[in-house]
């Protein structure tokens, strides 16, 4: 029986708490995660944080108790920090390939051992090779009754699970170096952890999470439809967007009114936008603020600031204005054509 089927956390709305309880889920959620160290936000009950500490710092080939090396052939619990760490616990459970679950609709739920089961055997397994995976993942939680649990059934995590309020977090002293952030996002701050994720994109160079079907897709959108936005801009200027897979309501505890999705976002190599970063900002704002106009009305406040005093009349703005971009609706802009807009709208001091 699923531990999860037995709930030890009562979901409070005022969260956005919505537990996952789907174990064919929580594996492969764990195994797109590429990266190590690795923050996990939100963990609640530990569906993916029982994954997580069996997948850091424990090899391809580990020592049998007679000092043999069991080979991942010879079915062994193997894991790695860049490979699957999930399906080698599911033997241990007696999971087989056929234990799968609907990614659509995720009615079928896998049988599970018991959260500490799993972790105890995590930790088993580092240990023989006279090294741990404590220190490498942390997991921050703002539900006391969550960090209650998690205190309870992952003792393992040690100091390494917070808790806190993630949005409020000064994450550069949480790792020595780069870190990867994983989770399943509550929908109502999905966009307020993405910004702050933007903020401390040299930090973390990969994401993989799970939010709001609609949200995701919005995301990982291409420029020229209804669906590209803000947070498509701002989010596909530093990062590189998969959609992986699509997870039904009934993955849930209690189920979400709406499905949801898993993506992957990847440090992309650009290191500055090549403009002024506020007025990017304020330039991708203002245009979608009102997406049905064109650029031309609705940047008009930018673009008489950008001549100067002498307002809409002067000989500059006639040919700034004229310039076919202006034409468009914001939509149809990739992040290097907000780059080039910004450039323009900020040759004037009196921009600032």
């Amino acid at each position: 029986m699923s531990y999860l089927c037995i709930m030890e956390v009562r979901a409070k709305k005022s969260l956005g708490q919505h537990f996952l309880t789907d174990q064919d889920i929580a594996r492969r959620i764990v195994d797109a995660l590429k990266g190590s160290p690795a923050l996990e936000v939100g963990p609640g009950m530990g569906i993916l944080t029982q994954y997580l500490l069996g997948r850091y710092r424990v090899s391809k080939s580990i020592p049998s108790m007679a000092g043999q090396p069991l080979e991942p052939s010879e079915g062994s619990l193997v894991a790695s920090s860049g490979g699957s760490a999930t399906a080698t616990l599911g033997t241990l459970r007696g999971g087989t390939g056929a234990e799968r679950s609907d990614a659509t609709g995720g009615a079928e739920h896998s049988e599970a051992a018991e959260p500490s089961e799993l972790a105890t055997t995590a930790a088993t397994l580092g240990t023989l090779r006279g090294e741990t995976g404590v220190g490498r993942l942390k997991a921050i939680e703002i539900d006391k009754e969550s960090v209650a649990y998690l205190k309870k059934h992952f003792p393992e995590l040690g100091e390494g699970l917070i808790e806190g309020d993630f949005l409020k977090m000064d994450l550069a002293g949480l790792f020595p170096g780069h870190f990867s952030i994983i989770g399943n996002f509550p929908y109502n701050i999905s966009s307020q952890i993405f910004f702050k994720i933007i903020e401390n994109r040299d930090l973390v160079p990969e994401v993989v999470c799970m939010i709001q079907k609609e949200v995701a897709e919005r995301i990982a959108e291409k420029p020229g439809t209804k669906t590209y936005g803000i947070l498509s801009v701002f989010l596909q200027a530093w990062y590189d967007i998969e959609y992986l897979f699509t997870v039904g309501p009934g993955a849930f505890n209690p189920p979400p009114k709406v499905h949801s999705a898993v993506i992957r976002l990847t440090r992309n190599s650009r290191t500055t936008l090549g403009c002024d970063e506020k007025m990017f900002k304020t330039v991708v704002k203002t245009a979608f603020g009102q997406r049905r106009k064109t650029l031309r009305n609705s940047l008009k406040p930018l673009l008489q600031k950008a001549e100067g005093p002498s307002g809409p009349c002067a000989v500059g703005i006639t040919s700034l204005s004229s310039d076919q971009v202006f034409n468009l609706r914001p939509e149809r802009l990739s992040v290097e054509d907000f780059i080039t807009l910004t450039q323009k709208l900020s040759v004037s001091p009196e921009t600032d």
